[in-house]
């Protein structure tokens, strides 16, 4: 996944990966992670669009291993998601999956695999949830059952390690 452009050009990556407890008391790279987080309006209207650019770099941020970053930008679109919305059931499962991923960073498996129990409660709550017809809104565009189906897989393992982590946007691209 490219970095998405924005007015003044494409959105920078992080100088470096946050892993908390790990970074040796570097904090993260805010000052890049504010440029992604000032394109977020503060209220989506019906949807949040699939090609968001802030909504596009999370994705990428977690692709890229910024897991910790990942998550920070998904919730500042979350938090602007329209309440009760589709979307906003999706964002919390993706923010949970970048979650879990760093719980794998951090060889903490049974913290991972309870995120990914966590994503797998959101996909099943959107499931439930009646589709709106057409829209290019972010649950439009995402193979939901792709991810589930992953999440599925990942659960069934008797033990997660570093290597199970996902790709958001691996899963929308296929």
């Amino acid at each position: 996944m490219n970095v998405p452009s924005h007015a003044s050009g494409p959105l920078p990556w992080p100088r470096w990966a946050y892993v908390p407890g790990e970074t040796g008391g570097v904090e993260a790279d805010y000052e890049t992670l504010d440029k992604a987080k000032a394109l977020v309006p503060s209220a989506f209207r019906g949807y949040v669009p699939a090609r968001h650019p802030a909504l596009r770099y999370g994705l990428a941020l977690n692709d890229r291993g910024y897991f910790w970053e990942s998550q920070e930008v998904l919730e500042a679109v979350w938090a602007a998601a329209p309440q009760g919305g589709r979307e906003r059931i999706l964002l919390r499962a993706c923010i949970h999956v970048s979650n879990a991923n760093l719980r794998l960073r951090m060889q903490r498996a049974h913290s991972a695999a309870r995120l990914f129990g966590d994503a797998q409660v959101e996909l099943r709550a959107l499931r439930s949830r009646k589709a709106a017809a057409g829209g290019d809104g972010f649950v439009e565009s995402f193979p939901v059952p792709a991810l589930t189906a992953l999440l599925q897989a990942k659960l069934g393992r008797p033990q997660l390690s570093k290597a199970d982590w996902i790709a958001l946007g691996a899963i929308v691209r296929s």
